[in-house]
């Protein structure tokens, strides 16, 4: 092979603080030895378990990358004539797949996000990025590329996040966030379709656990006669109701309501979560102005009433997206920590966070016989399975009062 030789050796020449050394691609050429780092660490006692005869897991995935480092350096070894350490590293590290990887892309892709203003998706895909970056310390690798995310790579990605406490929904958010980035990379060429790791036959994205989030009509009217103990206590509960009654509208978008949002006795809205992926046909939510809705922006609305003002004064114009954020997080922690406090007041047996008010709303109007189809449109969801998964299972008294009704002949 043009009088080279290469080779993946762990070089000891210089010891980490961890006790680790660098594995690296060694290139010889005419005697002369050229180190090149593939961004691992092991200690001597890890490299050893990679080269036993049987190695597992981690040491059996740091053997198959070190093939494909080994393979990946023949081949461009082949294609120079004649051979130069210079052309090498130019053209090995030019290779297809090696100038970007998933963490990089989801830098950029979280760097896109900030610059259009959508600082709670960054924040998401951010703590992805973490847990990805996490898992790939804990096996001594610093760069995750494209194609080291098989299905069982996933599949065994999935057990550490298990294993570190994660819970099914926070899985399925962190997987479908990386979903997204290797499809960019589809898109731009960096991944080929057929090494696309997930769908049928492949690796599927666990479904979140469908827990009940949603109070009974009886626990809403305990709320609304709950006798509030100081002011903080008030507005949280006024704030959840007002989210109740509207539609179940979330903390971000009450805060994003101006008084130029109401007109002729409707509040109408686009939700913030769709206004800036939805392109097209973007759905206006309408809320009629309910006696009980009018009271509580009376009590807690901005004064003096401008329509360019927003009503409850969470977040202000001049807030940049980042502000916006941490004021609308700190709005919902503030809600949900006096909301907690007033449901073991009344007794209930879980703490009933602002995410309860729409699954409430939801699940109360289906329980009161509206079509899905219109709660649907009430939520602003587009798909009608997201709204399935909003409404509550029913309990055994309600399936059994129907159940009765089999036998009313």
């Amino acid at each position: 092979m043009n009088g080279v030789t290469t080779s993946v050796i762990l070089d000891k020449r210089i010891q980490k603080k961890d006790k680790t050394y660098a594995v690296k691609l060694r290139v010889t050429h005419n005697r002369i030895q050229k180190y090149y780092p593939i961004n691992v660490f092991l200690t001597v006692d890890e490299w050893e378990k990679v080269h036993s005869e049987k190695p597992r897991k981690t040491y059996k995935d740091h053997l198959l990358y070190f093939n494909e480092v080994e393979l990946k350096a023949r081949a461009v070894v082949k294609e120079i004539h004649p051979f130069t350490f210079t052309a090498f590293e130019k053209k090995f590290n030019q290779a297809p797949r090696s100038s970007i990887d998933v963490f990089s892309a989801f830098q950029s892709y979280i760097d896109d996000l900030l610059k259009e203003g959508r600082a709670s998706t960054s924040e998401s895909y951010l703590c992805a990025l973490n847990s990805l970056k996490k898992r790939q310390e804990a096996k001594r690798r610093k760069k995750l590329n494209f194609w080291d995310v098989t299905p069982d790579w996933l599949k065994e990605y999935e057990k550490w996040m298990v294993a570190e406490g994660k819970s099914r929904t926070t899985i399925g958010i962190y997987l479908r966030s990386l979903r997204t980035i290797l499809n960019n990379a589809i898109a731009e060429g960096h991944l080929d379709r057929e090494s696309y790791p997930f769908g049928k036959r492949k690796y599927q994205i666990p479904a979140s656990n469908n827990k009940k989030k949603a109070l009974t009509i009886e626990q809403i009217g305990q709320l609304v006669k709950y006798e509030p103990q100081n002011k903080y206590e008030a507005k949280a509960r006024d704030l959840w109701l007002f989210s109740y009654l509207c539609n179940g509208v979330n903390v971000k978008d009450i805060a994003r309501l101006k008084y130029s949002s109401i007109s002729n006795n409707k509040i109408h809205f686009y939700r913030a979560k769709t206004e800036r992926t939805s392109k097209h046909d973007l759905q206006e939510i309408t809320v009629v102005l309910l006696p009980e809705i009018e009271k509580i922006i009376d009590k807690w609305g901005v004064k003096p009433i401008e329509s360019d003002t927003y009503i409850f004064g969470i977040i202000s114009k001049d807030d940049t997206p980042e502000q916006e954020l941490a004021k609308v997080k700190s709005a919902i922690k503030s809600i949900n920590k006096f909301m907690d406090r007033i449901g073991k007041n009344i007794g209930l047996p879980f703490k009933p966070t602002t995410y309860f008010a729409r699954h409430s709303f939801a699940t109360v109007l289906k329980r009161s016989g509206a079509p899905t189809e219109f709660i649907k449109e009430s939520l602003g969801h587009k798909d009608l399975k997201t709204t399935e998964h909003y409404l509550d299972s029913f309990d055994d008294d309600f399936k059994e009062s129907f159940q009765k009704k089999l036998l009313n002949f």
